[in-house]
């Protein structure tokens, strides 16, 4: 008891130690190191070596990213805080076996999908990306949404849970653009790929 309650104290305070914060530059699987991705210490990433990951992507705290199906992140994506991007899932499967679930392999209902997320599209907090999930470019999910396996378009605006297409971000960008039309141009550079 007096063990557990001092290994206890000393977890509290070395935990003060480790503080959420971005680490600047990201070794992808191939070799290829991307100087402009920032990805936080305090986040998850399962199976690095099926993330196809662009540069300049930022992934923020406590977030699971999980690319044992494989998973494509393009550049300049922002994934928030506390998202989690899932290309598996074995819910089905416990149901269906039980207890019997560690015992069994080649399980019935254990889904594994890949899943895309567009070049410069944002992943809001507290949002749940299921395996199968392939966003066009330009794509903004709002915060709390669950987005479930499908195709999204380009620039879709998704909300909610299930989450639907409630806009486009197209919309939103041209309010900023006609104020600053100097930005026009590198804007419609990865618009047009």
């Amino acid at each position: 008891m007096i063990l557990s309650k001092l290994l206890t104290r000393i977890r509290f305070r070395l935990s003060a130690w480790v503080q959420p914060r971005m680490v600047y530059g990201f070794r992808r699987h191939d070799g290829v190191f991307l100087p402009r991705t920032r990805l936080s210490n305090l986040t998850r990433v399962e199976h690095a070596h099926k993330l196809d990951i662009g540069d300049n992507v930022f992934i923020g705290h406590f977030n699971f990213v999980d690319a044992s199906g494989g998973l494509t992140i393009g550049e300049g994506c922002q994934v928030t805080n506390y998202v989690s991007i899932l290309t598996h899932s074995s819910h089905i499967a416990i149901r269906l076996y039980g207890k019997q679930y560690l015992d069994r392999h080649d399980h019935v209902g254990y889904l594994r999908r890949s899943s895309v997320i567009g070049r410069y599209s944002f992943i809001g907090p507290h949002s749940v990306l299921m395996p199968g999930t392939r966003l066009g470019k330009g794509s903004l999910v709002s915060a709390y949404s669950f987005v479930t396996a499908g195709e999204y378009p380009d620039f879709a605006v998704l909300a909610g849970n299930p989450a639907r297409i409630v806009g486009d971000t197209r919309e939103m960008d041209m309010d900023w653009l006609e104020t600053h039309g100097e930005l026009r141009e590198l804007y419609e550079e990865w618009v047009r790929d």
